[in-house]
Order: structure tokens, then C-alpha cells, then sequence
């Protein structure tokens, strides 16, 4: 099996995955519903920061039910996969100093720094696509598509926007963590920028650092014309 292989402006591939996941018998055996989403060579199924600060109990963000998600996450990129959809996940990748977190006057704990335990996707989550990095160069990394300087208020594109158009996707399913927060951004952006989008609420888990965050989320992505599929509570 190939080794993770670095390609250009910090997107990553990592070819085969799936068929590890069929070898060990952990994808093909899972039962969910799979009534929601159709995928096929013009979907494409977006995976948001599952990394083990976010989805570990022991990470420094952890996510209330966030490892819970994990296996369910893995057995649905096998079936867009098999479908000949398109997955792509998204990974925050800090320096251990930025404007973004509380010691540098943002408001999260350090989190997701380069090369680190809790940067890594959770060991669970079956990766078989393009990983697009953000916030590399400490900027508020919440949309897949778009990263914002919490100084200037700049923002600029990463590469997801480019890999999704070049193969003529026209609807995308975004899940992961967290709805309040990267899932809702990445969503929004992605029907700014034209795409049909679709988020798996049974698929995400809130932060929720004020109660009803995901409510609101979720009533934020409504708005801006998401479909928001699956139980929402």
C-alpha cells in the first residue's frame, strides 16, 4: 500500500485507503440508514475536520460525541465512493502560535497544531481523497473553502473550491465536526459558490459553547438555501 503523498499548495492524497477498510471488514459491516444521500460522479462528499483533537475524548477540543460519529463517517465514504462520488476532507493545521487561539488572544484552546497527535484524522476515519489543509498560516480555518486573517479580516481561498470544479461536481454532502462552527462555514460557502449542498445532521456534532449554537447553525445554513438532511436534535 502506497504511503500518504504530499501534492502541492498542502492538499493531500491518500490512495487505497478504502480497500484497507474492506480487508479489515470495518466498512462494509456497518448498518445506517442510507436513505439520504444519492451519490454518483457529480456528488461529492465533503469530511470536516475529524482529527483526534475534535473527535478523541483526550483531544484539546474535543467534541461531545464526536468519536461516536467516527465509524459512521467511515461507512458512509464507502458508499459515496463506491458510487464514484468524490471525497475530500478538510484538516486544521495550526503553527503552535496564532491569533486564533486563547493564548494569542483568539478564542480556542491550542488545537490541531502541524504535525502533532491531535492534527492527525482520527485513525478510524477510512481516507481515500484529497486533504485540504487550513489555517497553515494561523488564520481562522472554519470554511473548507475559504480562510479568513483574524487580524487583517482578509480572506482567501484554499484549494477545495478548485478540486471540486475539476470534476464537474455539481452537488456536495458535507459532515463532520463541527456543525456549529467548520460544517455550517463550509456549507455556506459552498452554496455562495453555486454548488447544490446538502449537510448530514446525523453525520455532525456541535461544540454548542452557548446553548442552541447548533440550532442556530442549522437554521443559519437553512437560510442561505442548505438542505439539512437527517435528525437535527
Amino acid at each position: 500500500m502506497r504511503r500518504l503523498r504530499r501534492l502541492r499548495f498542502g492538499v493531500e492524497w491518500r490512495p487505497g485507503a478504502h480497500a484497507r477498510g474492506l480487508e479489515s471488514g470495518r466498512a462494509h459491516d456497518l448498518r445506517y440508514p442510507r436513505s439520504v444521500p444519492t451519490y454518483d460522479p457529480r456528488t461529492a462528499l465533503v469530511i470536516i475536520d475529524v482529527q483526534n483533537d475534535f473527535a478523541d475524548p483526550a483531544g484539546s477540543l474535543s467534541v461531545k460525541g464526536g468519536a461516536a460519529i467516527v465509524p459512521r463517517l467511515t461507512a458512509e465514504a464507502w458508499t459515496a465512493i463506491r458510487s464514484g462520488a468524490f471525497v475530500a476532507y478538510t484538516q486544521d493545521w495550526h503553527p503552535p502560535s496564532t491569533p486564533h487561539f486563547q493564548k494569542d488572544g483568539g478564542i480556542w484552546p491550542v488545537h490541531c497544531v502541524a504535525d502533532t497527535w491531535g492534527a492527525e484524522l482520527h485513525p478510524d476515519l477510512i481516507v481515500d481523497g484529497p486533504i485540504v489543509r487550513k489555517g497553515a498560516n494561523g488564520e481562522d480555518g472554519y470554511s473548507g473553502f475559504t480562510m479568513r486573517d483574524p487580524t487583517t479580516g482578509e480572506t482567501k481561498p484554499t484549494e477545495l473550491e478548485g478540486l471540486v470544479r475539476e470534476g464537474n461536481i455539481t452537488h456536495l454532502f458535507v459532515c463532520g465536526l463541527a456543525t456549529d462552527y467548520c460544517v455550517n462555514a463550509t456549507a455556506i460557502d459552498a452554496r455562495r459558490l453555486g454548488f447544490e449542498t446538502s449537510v448530514l445532521a446525523h453525520l455532525c456534532m456541535p461544540v454548542n459553547l452557548r446553548a442552541g449554537d447548533d440550532k442556530r447553525a442549522i437554521e443559519q445554513m437553512q437560510s442561505a438555501g442548505v438542505d439539512v438532511v437527517g435528525p437535527t436534535t
